[in-house]
């Protein structure tokens, strides 16, 4: 396997690739929009919105974190999940600057 060779990128583009390798899963798109929709959960409330087991819930919240795209805080013996909004800025700032250029490009 080669080297990825993420030196030769700025950082922004660094730090987008990984959001969107954070997104690039269907039940992490899911565990965001549960997210959103309750504005605060704990693990096992996620367990039981989505087919998924347990470990596999526990290793997508642990990406989505990595990506900044979540944040999550100890209550007792459990962790309680919500959407990072600045990571979430950082995006539309990045969408937006993307939809702008395009607008305005009158190219093919």
């Amino acid at each position: 396997m080669g080297a990825t060779k993420t030196e030769h990128f700025t950082e922004q583009q660094n730090r987008m690739a990984s959001i969107a390798k954070a997104l690039g899963h269907p039940a992490r798109i899911a565990i965001i929009e549960y997210l959103l929709k309750v504005n605060a959960c704990i693990c096992s409330d996620i367990v039981e919105e989505l087919p998924l087991a347990q470990p596999t819930i526990s290793q997508h919240l642990k990406e989505l974190k990595n990506a900044g795209l979540i944040k999550g805080e100890v209550e007792g013996n459990a962790i309680c999940y919500c959407v990072n909004p600045e990571t979430f800025e950082i995006l539309k700032g990045y969408f937006n600057n993307i939809i702008n250029t395009v607008s305005n490009n009158k190219c093919c």
